[in-house]
């Protein structure tokens, strides 16, 4: 737990968005709600090795995503087996920071360089409105059903407005704020839509509810709060 802890602590101080699995079956459960542009995934786990896992991806299709294998125990052999399966490059625990960080990087760039196939053109959505003299448009949250939207500002810190259905978010906030900031709107949205149920936030995020938890906690986020507010 403390190696995942500090891995998420760097790489979110580089401005990544980082989600958690503390064994195979959350890391399967996260690559089912969606794939990730890169993955870091340990041999050693409670449930299901690394490289089984890795194969269980390999084998269905959904190693789409470029996946840095780690270890503290594991041998050459081992290392050479998860490069024939797949997975993009190996690390040995414990990991130097810059080689961390540069594995990170080439895996996001190669992520970038793989050729997709043309996805289907997107079916016209409504124009959300401009907030007077801002710089960038605002996009739609979700589908048809979501009805919040969000509006990009150059001004100063963003706040959320007085109807509590649009956001402000502004441009000129440093990386993590913005992005903290961002985070506190959706998670605030979620819960005043399922009336700070944490199940159902947990399965509309997907993300696990003990993740759940102590992300909200981090982000300054009281659902109690929130839930009364939509009584």
């Amino acid at each position: 737990m403390g190696i995942r802890e500090l891995l998420s602590e760097i790489l979110g101080d580089e401005g990544h968005a980082i989600q958690l699995a503390e064994n195979a079956q959350q890391a399967r459960e996260a690559r089912n709600a969606g794939a990730p542009d890169l993955v870091l995934l340990d041999i050693w786990m409670p449930d299901t090795d690394g490289v089984t896992l890795l194969k269980e991806w390999q084998r269905d299709g959904l190693l789409t995503m470029p996946v840095i294998m780690m270890s503290g125990h594991a041998t050459i052999d081992t290392a050479v087996e998860a490069t024939r399966i797949g997975a993009l490059n190996f690390l040995e625990k414990p990991i130097a920071l810059q080689k961390l960080l540069k594995a990170v990087q080439q895996g996001l760039t190669r992520a970038q360089e793989t050729v997709r196939a043309p996805a289907p053109a997107p079916r016209p959505q409504p124009q959300a409105p401009l907030d007077d003299g801002a710089a960038g448009a605002a996009s739609p949250f979700g589908g048809a059903a979501a009805q919040s939207h969000a509006v990009v500002r150059t001004g100063a810190l963003a706040q959320p407005a007085a109807d509590g259905h649009t956001f402000s978010l502004s441009f000129d906030l440093p990386l993590r704020e913005a992005r903290d900031a961002f985070e506190r709107m959706y998670f605030e949205h979620h819960l005043g839509r399922e009336g700070g149920s944490m199940t159902r936030v947990a399965e509309k995020t997907g993300l696990e509810r003990t993740h759940l938890y102590r992300k909200l906690k981090q982000l300054g986020v009281e659902p109690g709060k929130l839930a009364k507010k939509n009584l």
